[in-house]
């Protein structure tokens, strides 16, 4: 009798003893195998390279710490880091903490797929004064390098048309995370609006124009990067004498760019500036000899459906430049409601402008204050308004031009721009 009861006790306890206790995770789990009164000790983002977060995700995943393990939760910071990196796979790992009760969370980023080919509408606009322009590559990843082919055609940006290709290379890491170096290739022919050929200088029209440019660019300190470079072109001006000239210039950008904050609460910001330095010099056996200077601002803020974003940008250009790196306001996004051709035919060697976008849950509207000038008793102020509806990278809106007698307005639709 003495040997059954033992028997039976022994077959009771001896595999309830084997079991783990229901508060002690194992050394490496998944999310559904951790009791959920644990409390996460600490996050990581670990996988190929340094991951790079912005700050309002990084942001996110602190306000983890020091929480009950959530799933659904984490989860869904995984899948955040999955869209902001652009990974085909992110997966999270829990172990055990090194306290009593607690757990590490490491978000694992999957390799990325050794071979990738992407298509990239990058422009698509239509503006009811310069009509239609569009741009569009694909880009071939290899490993750490990077090609790129595309055709643009764009009647926007600047005084001229102008319609082509364009080809790069970029080696996305040299050495280290903070270089990358890109070479860019573009050729283009161009067409002239009749107000610009009237006012025109001879030999300022050129029927084509080619670009080569090497440029690195090196990550000095979060936020701050630099690119360096030189960009060597060449025109072919059609009047007096047919000839080809060179603009070769040493190119030089400072920008600075950072994110903080969260939409859920207090808001997200988001800051871009930069400083610009184009200079053609006779050492590069360049024709005209000149130095651009151009400096961009723009600050950002985000809360639920509100969207305010304010700008400022500023140029100068000091001797001779070709018509191509001249300043235009007037179009999809400089002075809109203007029309860049009574503005400046031909563009001008000083700018200044400043904007204001406002939207709530896609509601657009802006003001726009700007001005182009050769000399300074040619300095004009214009201003212009407009409303519309922007969704992701799509607009659709209509400005007018502030001024006296007939009002103009300019329409205009497009994305990426």
């Amino acid at each position: 009798m003495r040997k059954l009861l033992l028997t039976g006790i022994f077959a009771i306890v001896l595999p309830a003893g084997c079991l783990p206790l229901p508060d002690e995770p194992p050394d490496e789990a998944g999310p559904t195998n951790v009791n959920t009164r644990f409390i996460v000790e600490s996050v990581n983002v670990s996988g190929r390279g340094s991951p790079k977060l912005s700050d309002p995700l990084r942001s996110e995943l602190n306000q983890v710490v020091g929480q009950k393990f959530d799933p659904p939760l984490l989860q869904r910071l995984a899948d955040h880091i999955k869209q902001e990196l652009h990974v085909p796979d992110v997966r999270m790992h829990v172990a055990k903490g090194g306290m009593p009760d607690h757990v590490i969370v490491n978000f694992e980023i999957g390799a990325e797929r050794e071979k990738r080919f992407d298509l990239d509408l990058a422009r698509f606009l239509y503006h009811s004064k310069q009509g239609w322009s569009g741009q569009g590559h694909a880009v071939v990843n290899i490993h750490e390098n990077a090609f790129s082919f595309g055709m643009i055609s764009d009647g926007d940006r600047l005084s001229e048309r102008y319609a082509g290709i364009q080809a790069g290379y970029e080696r996305r890491h040299v050495g280290t995370d903070r270089l990358q170096l890109r070479f860019d290739f573009s050729s283009y022919h161009e067409q002239w609006n009749r107000a610009s050929l009237l006012v025109a200088a001879p030999g300022d029209i050129y029927r084509t124009r080619t670009h080569f440019s090497p440029m690195a660019n090196i990550v000095i300190l979060e936020p701050l990067e630099l690119s360096f470079g030189v960009d060597f072109a060449r025109y072919r001006l059609s009047l007096p004498v047919a000839k080809t000239e060179s603009s070769n210039a040493v190119v030089t950008t400072l920008r600075y760019h950072q994110r903080w904050g969260s939409g859920k609460d207090e808001g997200e910001h988001d800051l871009r500036a930069s400083y610009s330095l184009r200079a053609g010099t006779h050492f590069l056996e360049s024709d005209p000899v000149f130095a651009r200077h151009q400096a961009e601002a723009r600050y950002r803020f985000r809360r639920g459906h509100q969207d305010l974003s304010v700008g400022f940008l500023a140029g100068r250009i000091s001797g001779r430049a070709p018509l191509f790196e001249r300043f235009v306001l007037g179009n999809a996004e400089t002075l809109r409601g203007w029309n860049k051709f009574d503005l400046d035919p031909l563009g001008a060697s000083h700018v200044a402008h400043g904007s204001i976008d406002y939207s709530y849950r896609g509601l657009l509207v802006f003001y726009d204050t700007g001005a182009v000038w050769d000399r300074p008793e040619e300095r004009e102020q214009k201003q212009s308004l407009g409303l519309g509806c922007r969704k992701g990278g799509f607009q659709l809106a209509v400005a007018f031009p502030v001024k006296s007698g007939a009002v103009n307005p300019v329409f205009y639709a497009g994305m990426n721009f």
